[in-house]
């Protein structure tokens, strides 16, 4: 197999050096066929010109150069785009991934998993910024997403290139992947690796990249259960508040009808009456959405499963275009 590793980088020009002699150790002990796909996402520092430098000199090195930083997200989907390995293996730059940890990511991958997780068991971050922050997440993730690992933030992970080719990445996406790839059918394992601390340069991250990662992992759930019948999200939501306002509703007509004064009565009516209207505009929402993913999928020809193989069928590069009154949506 060949193997395409993925190196985001921003303003890490003191780790680079390192990081190159790490690589090139590796690749060689290990006898990988190998490419290093550099991405640098607007660096302020040297990174630029390193990496340019090392992209010259060793063939099995490639530059991509970002016009101003654009996130992490966006140097991995720049170099998984630009990889041509059937393993994509994503490493950060600041060298608190091991590289030694490549190999036995691809003997995982050629055991037949589509992907491996990395799991920084021993990770070494502080506690209150890095580490517990992200033991909530990744609790929360695990639950909403239903694949259980332990450590979704780790960039160290290898993926079959065949389970890369319909993920589009945005926001923090890059971290779902194992999700998105579960959903479409992938095995998903994980492996311990070797976490370092950081001797050089600054993290580029704190404790408000929570809040950025659970509100893409709202976003994933939604495209992942229901992008092609929004009205369910959007309706059991709507139905869920119409029943509390009439039960509001219900309320203040007993109290009324019993005689019982309370001064809050008023006040549970306009409740009733709120959640009410609230509701029925979830459910009109949902339908507004119902017609925009049919538009999607109907005006581009969307197809809206996935094949992996085929037996005794030739198979489709694109959907077959039913008549108006044959479409499946």
């Amino acid at each position: 197999m060949k193997v395409s590793l993925v190196v985001p980088c921003f303003n890490e020009a003191d780790n680079l050096a390192r990081l190159f002699e790490e690589i090139d150790a590796v690749i060689t002990s290990a006898s990988l066929d190998a490419e290093i796909i550099l991405v640098d996402d607007g660096s302020r520092d040297r990174s630029r010109d390193l990496i340019v430098a090392q992209a010259t000199k060793d063939p099995r090195y490639k530059a991509v150069i970002f016009r101003r930083n654009y996130g992490q997200t966006a140097a991995m989907a720049a170099g998984i785009d630009h990889a041509t390995g059937d393993v994509i293996i994503p490493l950060d730059a600041d060298l608190q991934n091991d590289p030694a940890y490549v190999p036995r990511l691809v003997e995982q991958i050629e055991a037949g998993f589509d992907v491996v997780s990395g799991w920084r068991k021993d990770r070494k971050d502080k506690l209150w910024s890095r580490r517990l922050p992200s033991v909530i997440a990744n609790w929360i993730i695990s639950r909403v997403g239903g694949v259980r690992i332990h450590d979704y933030g780790c960039t160290l992970k290898a993926y079959r290139r065949t389970v890369l080719e319909h993920v589009r990445l945005y926001g923090e996406m890059h971290r779902f992947i194992p999700i998105l790839a579960a959903w479409a059918g992938g095995k998903v394992t994980e492996l311990v690796v070797h976490h370092r601390p950081r001797v050089a340069g600054q993290s580029k991250y704190g404790i408000e990249r929570t809040f950025k990662v659970v509100l893409d992992l709202l976003t994933v759930k939604l495209l992942g259960s229901y992008a092609t019948k929004p009205i369910y999200f959007f309706g059991f939501i709507g139905f869920g508040l119409v029943a509390l306002g009439l039960l509001c509703g219900a309320a203040v007509v007993c109290l009324k009808l019993g005689g019982i004064v309370w001064q809050h009565t008023f006040s549970l009516g306009l409740l009733g009456a709120f959640l009410s209207l609230v509701g029925m505009q979830s459910v009109m929402m949902g339908l507004l959405a119902e017609l925009q993913v049919r538009t999607y999928h109907e005006s581009q020809s969307k197809p809206i499963y996935l094949v992996k193989e085929t037996v005794g069928l030739e198979t489709l590069s694109a959907p077959v275009s039913l008549p108006p009154h044959r479409r499946v949506s």
